[in-house]
């Protein structure tokens, strides 16, 4: 079983728990209540504090802040916590808050997610797997991300906003609404553009499935009738389709915030 390896200027406090093969390098900083998994590696200047679980194999670069109290002005000091998965990149001057007693009190990262530098994962948000933060992305607090979402440097999502599966952000892009899973957004506020085309491709999405998303997209998104109308039609029309229904799923859930639309009538 390989050895932990703590460098002579970190400090773990007691109480924390370190996997098998964790590296922890030059004056980080490892609280009581931490528990590392598996090949865990804190490059240098890395803070671990609070009730903070990290998954195997998952690397953490300088200066970032993982698990400290939430931005939250109500939090009192309730016990909270964070659960990242395993095999995620984390760069410099990341930051990724707890939960809160207001949000269920736990903030979760799935597995396989990159957060580039000087990102955010604010408190009692729900991120998926696969999911990809490029630098200075700014994810407000209660927030949900599906599974292998983008968004683009400088992005900014509002507090209670939900990301759907393979949706994409745009770079600079201020998203005040709900995010179709597979839609793009674009824009500061931010509007539906159409669907991550280039995201499904790249995910091994068939050129007949992508062409149904599109078709589908196109009747939910028209200008006839209400959106009601339009779903039960879209719903008719594409019955056996998983990835069609997955998009009506999440429209039929809804949230705190309004759905993100077209400017001016479907695109794609």
């Amino acid at each position: 079983m390989a050895e932990v390896e703590v460098h002579p200027t970190a400090i773990v406090e007691d109480g924390a728990e370190l996997g098998a093969g964790v590296k922890i390098g030059p004056f980080c900083v490892v609280g009581r209540e931490a528990k590392l998994g598996e090949r865990v590696e804190l490059l240098s200047h890395v803070v671990v504090a609070g009730t903070t679980d990290i998954g195997a194999g998952t690397r953490i670069f300088p200066f970032a802040s993982i698990g400290h109290q939430p931005q939250d002005l109500k939090y009192k000091g309730e016990p909270c916590s964070l659960s990242i998965g395993s095999d995620c990149i984390i760069r410099e001057g990341v930051t990724m808050n707890p939960g809160t007693a207001g949000g269920g009190s736990v903030t979760t990262v799935g597995n396989g997610c990159a957060f580039l530098a000087n990102s955010h994962v604010g408190h009692d948000c729900r991120v998926g797997n696969g999911v990809i933060f490029s630098n200075n992305v700014m994810l407000a607090g209660h927030c949900n991300v599906g599974d292998f979402a983008i968004l683009g440097g400088g992005a900014a999502v509002i507090q209670f906003a939900r990301v759907g599966h393979h949706a994409f952000v745009g770079g600079m892009s201020g998203l005040e609404n709900d995010l179709i899973p597979y839609g793009m957004a674009l824009g500061n506020r931010a509007y539906l553009s159409g669907l991550n085309i280039v995201g499904l491709q790249r995910r091994g999405f068939s050129r007949s499935d992508i062409h149904d998303l599109r078709r589908a997209y196109r009747l939910l998104f028209a200008a006839e009738g209400t959106l009601s109308e339009r779903m039960d039609d879209v719903a008719e029309e594409f019955a056996g389709h998983a990835s069609v229904q997955e998009i009506l799923a999440f429209i039929r859930e809804g949230g705190k915030r309004s759905l993100c639309t077209p400017k001016n009538g479907a695109e794609d």
